[in-house]
């Protein structure tokens, strides 16, 4: 949640054109991550909260994508890019830890 918060601000600088494609599209990725998790802990098996962390998994790679985009049309700097895309790698490191653990 703390990485959607900062995505959330992230999608907040860009240009005001943005707001309903690529700024909606950010939030939304970045929301799916942990909303993903949270949904599926309420899954009556193992393997359809599996399911659930797949798909945290690719809303995390998703948001890479975006911010990636981002970049290429100079929304945000290098710098920023690098640190949120190391963030996002944390977390889907994180997340397939977890799930290897559900085994």
């Amino acid at each position: 949640m703390e990485y959607a918060s900062k995505l959330y601000e992230i999608a907040d600088s860009f240009p005001q054109k943005e707001m309903y494609g690529l700024c909606s599209q950010l939030r939304r990725a970045a929301v799916s991550i942990s909303n993903n998790i949270a949904e599926g802990s309420g899954a009556s098996t193992t393997r359809d909260f599996s399911c659930f962390l797949d798909t945290s998994i690719k809303s995390a790679l998703e948001t890479v994508n975006i911010l990636y985009f981002a970049l290429l049309r100079k929304y945000i700097t290098e710098l920023k890019q690098k640190e949120l895309y190391e963030e996002a790698e944390k977390i889907i490191r994180k997340i397939r830890a977890f799930k290897k653990g559900l085994k």
